[in-house]
């Protein structure tokens, strides 16, 4: 299997972080966003949206970070990882969903201002995140997991843009129990960490 990722992508970090945890074997293939590396067309062959990540499993080519957790977890027969049960699955399904949509519109979208230099208005999406991560400490309220009694796709989806939140000048410290919940994935073996920048909180740091 080849992973086209780069660095600091969030969503690249999930399908790595992923691929860690399941101890499956790998090639690394970075792509140079600043030389506009995924807009070519050798990649936009691969990925007509000209985005990372993208998982090449012999002919079959994964693109979307959420697609391949699904992917991996299926091609693996982890069931623990994505329950075949209508009701579990359905579980997964709804944090897959928030993980393309608020984390994508609050965390992921902050932290593109400090660390990208995306021109997002940082008063609109960080009150988003705020909104999301508020949702998912009440959830985390009676649960150690998101989705199930075990960790699962749903909380490596989530993951990697709420552990950056920071570097969006997003500030984690009223979520003890997301802080806990960050600590349970980062404490299971094969984790492997998003690289850190001195960005948003942590310049200061």
């Amino acid at each position: 299997m080849k992973l086209y990722s780069t660095g600091l992508s969030g969503h690249a970090h999930r399908a790595r972080l992923f691929l860690s945890l399941l101890e499956l074997p790998y090639e690394l293939v970075e792509v140079d966003l600043a030389s506009r590396e995924q807009k070519a067309p050798a990649f936009l062959a691969l990925n007509p949206f000209g985005q990372v990540p993208v998982l090449q499993d012999g002919t079959t080519v994964v693109p979307d970070s959420n697609a391949i957790l699904v992917y991996l977890a299926r091609k693996s027969g982890r069931t623990d990882w994505l329950p075949e049960d209508p009701a579990g699955a359905a579980r997964v399904q709804r944090w897959l969903s928030v993980a393309a949509g608020q984390i994508a519109a609050g965390p992921a979208a902050a932290r593109l201002i400090t660390v990208f230099g995306a021109p997002y208005r940082p008063e609109e999406v960080i009150p988003r995140a705020h909104a999301i991560l508020t949702l998912i400490e009440a959830e985390l309220g009676s649960a150690e997991w998101i989705a199930a009694d075990r960790a699962t796709i749903a909380d490596i989806a989530l993951y990697s843009y709420i552990a950056a939140a920071p570097e969006g000048n997003v500030d984690l410290s009223p979520y003890p129990g997301i802080r806990a919940w960050l600590k349970r994935i980062e404490a299971l073996s094969g984790f492997v960490a998003l690289p850190r920048t001195a960005a948003g909180l942590h310049a200061a740091a």
